[in-house]
């Protein structure tokens, strides 16, 4: 069940590395709209992985 509360942080983490590498590659070779893309990809694998840590924190907080 773990693996499952950590899912959303591990693929965001993962997207957040794509979409750096995404970005990088668009300024290199002066795409605007790749390096945006990247950018947007980043901004999804953040949210996610934010996601991913609260609803751990929610499941390891314990009851009143």
């Amino acid at each position: 069940m773990e693996s499952d509360m950590n899912k959303d942080s591990i693929v965001g983490k993962a997207k957040e590395i794509a979409g750096t590498m995404q970005e990088s590659l668009g300024k290199a070779i002066h795409s605007e709209k790749l390096a945006s893309a990247g950018q947007h990809t980043q901004d999804a694998g953040r949210d996610q992985s934010t996601t991913g840590s609260a609803t751990h924190t929610a499941k390891e907080e314990p009851k009143k």
